[in-house]
């Protein structure tokens, strides 16, 4: 193999044709590409295993190590090639952990591909070979009218935080309620928060009091539009995402369900006393929500993506808007509150630990190895207690992509 730098990368690009064609290409090694086609029919058996795993389902394989492992294994052996799978082999022999950005094809957009579970070893994971990020459409990162805002530029600006927002026309037991549920003041989210503030990088409604950023009533598009036009490091979402129907073909009407009445002008129609906020809108009017260079956004299905051929969803609408990186989920995520009826401690956060692990990723100097890291913290508690909250239904599904 080619002599690489200490932190090799791989571009790794599907497409459905047919069959399902891969390419891969070190960036050190241009010159040598892999190649290799899977028939679609090992696909369609992978995917359907995938599918019956239900992921975002608290009782579906996801949920219990030996069938988890099983499934991870099951779609290593149909979706990583065998010239990949050995650079990777060699490159842990070398020590070296290289960084794979994968550009996945519509028809295995929601595989987790951190937890693959390579042939070599099942229990050794992709995640603990290399680190996965997703690559942004090349129509995405280099189209004219994109700006890009560097964080490294704007790191000292504030972060805009919008947490669990309260949706019009919508209680907080509804489909569009409350995510997280009343929040402790002294919960570790909170601490994280109350530190951003007390360094000044977080406007606090009441001050000194971090629990007043949640469940908010006046976080709307037009206060959104404020916040970030104001300049911001970074953005951190959690709440409701409703993801575009791919059989529709229109990845552009993926919403954003912030505070917004019905009264509010968008391209999404209005649900009840309330219009969401469309990855439409964000396309055709950037510079009204100038996006800082991360962001987070913790909903179900908020990177869905790559389900279509036109990838023009709430990811792709963030970083045509200036974002340079994006955290998003590849399927429904479950609440601390489900995860407790499935059994898992009452005390137990998961869903708050993995907003702080988020953030804390996004403000480091390589976000996507802080989080891989966070990650493999995740599977070695998955694979000691095998117990729900430490189940990859939540911490699996958290991809990151850049452009």
């Amino acid at each position: 193999m080619v002599t690489a730098p200490a932190a090799p990368t791989a571009l790794v690009r599907f497409a459905d044709a047919g069959d399902l064609y891969v390419t891969w290409r070190w960036t050190h090694a241009l010159d040598s590409p892999g190649v290799t086609v899977i028939p679609r029919a090992q696909v369609t058996d992978a995917m359907a295993a995938l599918t019956a795993a239900r992921p975002g389902a608290p009782d579906g394989h996801l949920a219990a190590y030996a069938t988890e492992l099983g499934l991870a294994a099951r779609l290593a052996r149909t979706l990583v090639p065998y010239g990949l799978a050995l650079n990777l082999h060699q490159y842990l022999q070398r020590g070296v952990r290289p960084l794979l950005r994968i550009q996945p094809a519509p028809s295995i957009a929601r595989v987790p591909w951190e937890l693959l579970a390579l042939d070599s070893d099942p229990e050794i994971r992709l995640l603990e070979v290399a680190d996965v990020s997703a690559l942004a459409p090349a129509s995405v990162v280099h189209a004219p009218a994109r700006v890009r805002r560097p964080w490294s530029a704007g790191r000292e600006l504030p972060l805009v935080a919008v947490l669990d927002p309260r949706v019009p026309g919508f209680g907080a037991g509804s489909r569009l309620g409350s995510v997280l549920g009343p929040v402790d003041p002294g919960a570790p989210l909170v601490r994280r928060l109350a530190e951003h503030a007390r360094a000044g990088r977080l406007r606090l409604p009441v001050p000194g009091e971090a629990t007043s950023l949640f469940r908010r009533a006046d976080t709307d598009r037009d206060w959104l539009s404020a916040a970030l036009r104001a300049g911001a490091s970074r953005l951190l979402y959690t709440g409701h995402v409703t993801a575009a129907d791919p059989a529709a073909g229109s990845s552009e009407d993926a919403r954003l369900h912030l505070s917004c009445p019905a009264t509010l002008p968008g391209h999404a129609p209005a649900l009840r006393g309330h219009r969401p906020l469309a990855a439409k809108d964000l396309l055709l009017d950037p510079a009204r929500w100038p996006m800082p260079g991360r962001v987070a956004l913790i909903a179900c299905e908020s990177g869905g993506d790559p389900r279509f051929a036109d990838a023009l969803g709430l990811t792709s609408a963030t970083l045509h808007a200036g974002a340079e990186l994006v955290t998003a989920t590849r399927w429904p995520l479950p609440t601390d509150h489900a995860l407790a009826l499935a059994g898992a401690d009452p005390a137990a956060r998961p869903l708050q630990e993995a907003i702080r692990a988020i953030d804390t990723a996004h403000e480091s100097e390589d976000p996507v190895r802080a989080l891989a890291g966070w990650q493999r913290e995740r599977l070695t508690a998955w694979r000691r207690e095998r117990t729900i909250e430490h189940a990859p239904l939540l911490w699996g599904a958290f991809t990151t992509t850049t452009g």
